[in-house]
């Protein structure tokens, strides 16, 4: 380990050397985090309004609640020079201190995992944030969901992803008074134009018009190729709303269009004994709300039963048919990279053995994997291991390994060699990943 008193420059450090660095500066960083989350709490502590002389009648009536309910009034501008010495305004030490007093007080395990350094502090103040409308008692149950993931090993988004499901499902009610309101803001209205000419349309409506609207462009766009041969998929796409929008400002383009068949898919996961439903793409929907969708939408609803997993035969080739895609997807929801973000469908399926060396097309050795994290797999020295299914092994170029499963990333061996591993070091380690597959 490479200390901060020892380095002088970093020009002098080795590969290893410089990775060994940045990790040190990293826990630093979060150790520092931390340290100012305690502080937060223990500014609130002293500017309780009962700290106030008794004659300060002003100050006592202007307190405000630090956090949710259930935690204490502070003094109305404690947090103008708690914010300053940490550069930010008193509205954002106000939130602070907020997520700190809800952390202490109302999400106990993640405090916990705050003060042991297992838990991130924002990821742990994105809890409290989320959680701030709801009863003590619910926000515990949320707390008690989340505080073993808020260690850095999911990407920010499924993150914040996870905790709005586990927020629906603590108060699905409330959750379905906010859907009521949301859908009362639907709009389809133009933009301001800016500087360069350009503007903006904006349609805002629940997510099966949207989800029809898209599928309608989609479909258009690609009929329009043959008329517009020179313009890219984005200038096909917008004469493609264009024509839908104001057919009678193209009347020759839509005669020889002709009409369009619009088919929308999207995907719904329902859960057992569960009030709340997640819809791909979009987060989590209460059941009543769904049940209202379809029924405006006059959809025609396929119900997919799950997928028998263990039934699902390999295949002797390279190309990936439909049945093997939905059931990786089921596996592997997200991009199996370590710490990467991306849950869309869209992605390449990749053979962690690759099908050249021998490596199956089967559930038990693809995973997904976004266009630039493939390339780098294939030529950055990266390697994958399937050990199991639904578990990923990663080892970096310079000796580090990754655990990626459904709850995310997590480093499970540290790297001691100060140079680039040696062609034997690499072969050791494939021995070793190939019989953890075995």
């Amino acid at each position: 380990m490479v200390s901060e008193e020892a380095v002088t420059d970093l020009g002098d450090l080795s590969v290893a050397g410089v990775l060994d660095f940045v990790e040190h500066q990293h826990a630093a960083r979060l150790e520092a985090e931390r340290q100012v989350l305690r502080a937060a709490y223990q500014w609130a502590v002293l500017h309780h309004p009962d700290r106030l002389p008794p004659s300060d009648r002003r100050g006592r009536s202007r307190a405000r609640r630090a956090g949710g309910a259930g935690t204490p009034l502070v003094t109305e501008h404690a947090a103008a020079v708690f914010g300053a010495r940490i550069q930010t305004s008193p509205y954002g030490a106000r939130r602070l201190i907020a997520d700190a007093v809800d952390l202490h007080l109302r999400l106990p395990k993640l405090w916990a995992g705050v003060q042991a350094g297992t838990v991130r502090v924002p990821h742990a103040r994105h809890v409290a944030d989320a959680t701030r409308h709801l009863t003590p008692e619910e926000a515990a149950w949320v707390d008690g969901e989340v505080h073993e993931v808020a260690d850095g090993r999911l990407a920010w988004t499924r993150f914040e992803t996870l905790v709005e499901g586990k927020v629906a499902a603590a108060a699905p009610e409330l959750t379905r008074a906010r859907e009521e309101a949301a859908a009362k803001e639907r709009c389809a209205r133009m933009s301001r134009v800016n500087k360069h000419g350009m503007a903006t349309f904006t349609i805002k409506a629940d997510i099966l018009t949207i989800a029809g609207i898209d599928a309608a462009i989609t479909a258009l766009a690609e009929k329009l190729k043959d008329q517009l041969p020179d313009a890219d998929s984005n200038d096909r796409r917008v004469a493609a709303a264009a024509l839908l929008l104001n057919p009678a400002a193209h009347q020759d383009l839509d005669e020889e269009i002709g009409p369009v068949k619009v088919r929308a898919t999207v995907y719904l996961h329902l859960y057992a004994d569960s009030p709340i439903a997640r819809l791909e793409g979009h987060g989590p929907v209460t059941l009543g709300r769904i049940v209202q969708l379809l029924g405006d939408a006059g959809a025609n609803v396929r119900v997919t039963p799950v997928i028998d997993l263990p039934g699902t035969a390999a295949v002797d080739a390279y190309e990936i048919p439909a049945r093997l895609r939905e059931a990786v997807h089921l596996i592997h929801p997200a991009d199996v990279f370590p710490f990467a973000a991306n849950t869309s469908r869209r992605m390449d399926l990749d053979h962690a053995v690759p099908h050249a060396e021998g490596g199956a097309t089967s559930i038990d050795n693809l995973a997904p994997l976004t266009r630039t994290h493939h390339r780098i797999k294939t030529h950055a020295g990266w390697e994958a291991r399937h050990p199991f299914p639904g578990i990923v092994i990663w080892r970096d170029p310079h000796g580090a390994h990754y655990l990626i499963d459904p709850t995310g990333t997590r480093r499970i061996t540290p790297t001691t060699r100060e140079d680039t591993p040696t062609r034997v070091d690499l072969a050791v380690t494939e021995l070793v990943l190939n019989h953890a597959a075995a």
